[in-house]
Parts: C-alpha cells; structure tokens; sequence
C-alpha cells in the first residue's frame, strides 16, 4: 500500500502528507468551483500570477483539452483515499509498491511554498534533489542517475530519447529557457520494472508552462520519442485522483504491439520544475505501479 507522507521537523509550515489508517473514513473531497473558459484567439496575455488562466490560454493556444480541475490536493487525495475510491487501485493485491515514509522537503527560513500567495515566479525554494521520490522498497538504485553530489548530466537526461536529431533540439529548448540543474532518481524492482525520473529546474513557472505545454508534451503525443517506444498515445485510463489542480499533467502510454518493452511516461509542470517521468518494462509496464509513482512524485512537488 502508499505509504504515509508526515512533516518534517525543519519545515512546519509545509502541509503533511499523510496516510490515516484504511480502517477510518475518508472525508469527501470539497469539489472545487469550475475553471473559467478559455478565451478566444487574441485575448490579452494573462499575467503570469493567475496560473490557472495561463494554463488554459497555453492550452487554448495548443488546441489541446483542459483537463477538468479536481482541486489543488487531488494528488494528497491518493495516498489518504481507500484503494477501492481510486480508479485502477481497487484491491488489495493491485500491485502497488511499499515506499519509504515520504516527508515534505524543507524550505529555507521564510521561504513561501511554489504555490503560495506572493511566489509568483512559482520557485521551489527547497533542494531540488529532496523533491525527488525514493525508490519503493526491495528495488535496486539506478547507478547512471546518481550524477555528481546528486547533479545530473545533460547529457544523461538526453540520451532518454531515441533520435540525435531530437536530443539536438530538446537541448537547445531547455539551455535557451534557462535550465538550472537537474536531479534525477531511478531504480528496477523484481519484476523488472525500470523507472526513472528527471526533475528540470528553470526561472521561473511561466517558463515551465510552455515548454511543458508548447514545446514537449502536447495532448496528442510527446514531440520527442523516447527511446524503445514506436507509437505513443494519451493515457485515457490514468485516474484524475492522480493529478492536482495545480501541475501540468500529461500522461502517456504505448499502446500493443510494442517492441521489446513497454514505455510509459508522464510530463508534469510544479512551479519553476519540469518532472519526467518514465517507467519501462519487457512484456508490459504494469499501470497501477505507474499511476502510483506519478500520483506521488507529482504530491512532492506541491
């Protein structure tokens, strides 16, 4: 089952993320009140301090849908709810990994939270490499993703994808949008399951919105292939409880017949971060397994 997400000592202003036993109920969640209409072709620019009217005109622009908002703590919603209220997690032998305890990552003194009144850079002020989700119980750590103190190579992150052609132009998108650092995680469990994930740190969220949104994940398909996948489509069954209200969420699949394995990747916009996430496997990625990291990997952001 999820394991439970408490405070850590250093960050009390930071929400916990918590876990309360399977046997107490859960409290429904507060729907939220509908996003407004995207507006038409020419409107004004929004400022960048109203994110979700941002999103909806990166969106609008995009030709792409915008997803219905089930509220900022959706993705907290997973790791407190019952396995049954969680669309693909409805038995107890559905496959989910055992993670470690997951804390919040400290902020410095006085820093605000991405998503805090007043951010409007919409900056992770915490280490970026403590925003990184640990790897589940029993799995072995990935060597190639350690990096230098925990500082990924670009090229490292690069060589995720299939075509020299593409690493080329993926590489020149991020160093002109002001790539910072990047910090990365993966690890194989038993049953072969290989996943990864990058977390790209620019300036600010506005940079982040559109490359999330223009440059690399349009609804229909990523603009770059990964490595191993042949034709990529939506992920129509990844469950909204998964996603938050507040990060970018696009979510894909290879559909049958795949070559050797399986590749499913997710590409997620938190504040000034770009998060992404594959997961790989021969014969077939499992979904829950999947659902599960991206739901948490994406509440570690918040």
């Amino acid at each position: 089952m999820t394991e439970q997400i408490a405070p850590s000592e250093p960050a009390p202003s930071e929400p916990a993320l918590s876990e309360p036993a399977p046997s107490e109920p859960v409290a429904p969640e507060t729907a939220p009140p509908p996003l407004p209409d995207a507006p038409p072709p020419g409107a004004p620019t929004p400022s960048v301090k109203d994110r979700r009217v941002l999103r909806a005109v990166l969106r609008w622009t995009a030709a792409v849908a915008v997803f219905a908002a089930v509220g900022s703590a959706t993705a907290y919603g997973i790791t407190r709810m019952d396995r049954t209220d969680v669309p693909g997690l409805a038995t107890a032998s559905d496959g989910r990994w055992k993670y470690p305890t997951l804390t919040a990552a400290p902020l410095p003194s006085g820093s605000p939270g991405p998503f805090a009144e007043g951010n409007a850079a919409g900056a992770h002020y915490a280490d970026l490499r403590a925003l990184l989700l640990p790897a589940p119980d029993g799995a072995t750590a990935d060597p190639a993703l350690r990096g230098t103190d925990g500082w990924l190579a670009t090229e490292t992150f690069l060589a995720e994808y299939a075509e020299e052609s593409d690493r080329e132009a993926l590489r020149l998108k991020i160093v002109d949008a002001g790539l910072r650092h990047i910090a990365a995680r993966g690890w194989t469990t038993d049953d072969g399951t290989h996943t990864r994930i990058y977390l790209l740190q620019f300036g600010t969220a506005a940079v982040v919105d559109d490359l999330h949104t223009m440059q690399l994940a349009p609804y229909d398909s990523p603009v770059y292939p990964v490595r191993g996948t042949d034709t990529v489509e939506p992920d129509e069954d990844f469950p909204e409880d998964a996603e938050s209200d507040d990060v970018l969420s696009a979510v894909f699949t290879e559909p049958e017949p795949y070559g050797g394995e399986q590749v499913r990747q997710a590409y997620l916009g938190a504040g000034d971060v770009l998060a992404v996430v594959l997961q790989s496997r021969a014969g077939g990625a499992a979904e829950v397994p999947f659902q599960q990291t991206v739901a948490l990997q994406t509440r570690l952001l918040l």
